[in-house]
């Protein structure tokens, strides 16, 4: 039974051809999915820091009524309107939240879930009102689809071919996200701890709170027609979660992320072409593997780190 459930490993198939026959397809698969987690993962450390782990969840679920609107407003698909839309979308959900968290007594968690919910039951309202207009994969709105990343027209400059057109697009917003964690790095890690600290330095938290949650609505959206609404949530989460298993130091957590990344990219890729599932689907699954076994071999926070604390105390008190 299990044998039918789950194909049979093919090394040549599963290892091999991703690398060598089937590179030019599998390539730039691995590559836009380091490129997604990455920029996720370096975006949700900062989540991570100020407890704000679910406000990609709730940018993620604001996107659908931009698309539908963008779609109504233009009559077109083309790239540029629906990144518009899902980006007004997902900065519209920002403020949202909050103000309902700073101009009312509902918690900022609360606030999320009302923001988030609200906004995409009004985006499947109007995809069903319009549904003779709108033409949206529910599938691909929710799991967004990486495998198609390579069928896409190529960006070329100066005889040089950069990639696929996405692949470009989160290239240049990973690029932008490194450079401002670089330029901002002593601001956002000041309002990330403490904002009344913040404020004694000359810094405005308010400022650094839309800025970070104008560059998450730029991941998000970015990273949307690859992974969806759903997965781009674990790949906020899961390679800070892993690296902080590991360091406490952020810029050691911004290269343990990065690598992180990589990692669940690659063995994704495998995973999916040995289960025939979707690659996105299976790079987070790869990536929360990771985190398995980090949360298990991890020096000094990993449960096998303490369990041999809990048994080491026993024996110095018989001492």
């Amino acid at each position: 039974m299990m044998s039918e459930l789950i194909p049979s490993f093919d090394w040549q198939r599963v290892v091999v051809a991703p690398w060598t026959t089937e590179f030019s397809i599998f390539g730039w698969i691995m590559l836009m999915g380091f490129l997604v987690t990455a920029a996720c993962g370096l975006v949700g450390n900062y989540l991570l820091l100020r407890r704000l782990a679910l406000m990609g969840d709730a940018v993620s679920h604001s996107v659908l009524p931009g698309l539908v609107i963008a779609f109504l407003l233009s009559q077109s698909r083309s790239t540029g309107a629906m990144f518009l839309g899902a980006l007004v979308a997902g900065v519209f959900a920002t403020v949202v939240i909050e103000l309902i968290h700073t101009k009312s007594r509902v918690k900022q968690d609360a606030a999320m879930g009302i923001a988030f919910s609200t906004l995409f039951a009004i985006g499947v309202v109007l995809t069903v009102v319009f549904a003779d207009q709108v033409d949206l994969d529910a599938e691909c709105v929710l799991y967004g689809e990486i495998a198609f990343v390579p069928l896409e027209p190529m960006i070329t400059v100066g005889g040089w071919t950069l990639g696929p057109e996405s692949l470009v697009r989160m290239g240049a917003v990973l690029l932008g996200v490194v450079v401002l964690i670089v330029a901002f790095y002593k601001e956002l890690l000041v309002c990330a701890f403490d904002a009344g600290l913040a404020r004694s330095l000359g810094v405005n938290p308010t400022v650094a709170h839309f800025a970070l949650m104008g560059a998450l609505s730029i991941v998000v959206v970015s990273a949307f027609e690859s992974v969806g609404a759903i997965l781009v949530i674990a790949m906020l989460i899961l390679p800070g979660a892993t690296a902080s298993l590991l360091s406490q130091r952020l810029p050691v957590v911004h290269v343990l992320s990065v690598a992180h990344a990589a990692l669940s990219a690659v063995l994704g890729v495998h995973l999916g072409v040995w289960l025939e599932c979707s690659l996105g689907a299976a790079m987070v699954v790869a990536g929360a593997f990771l985190f398995g076994v980090v949360w298990f071999i991890a020096p000094e926070s990993g449960l096998i780190a303490q369990w041999r604390r809990q048994h080491r105390r026993p024996t110095e008190s018989a001492n």
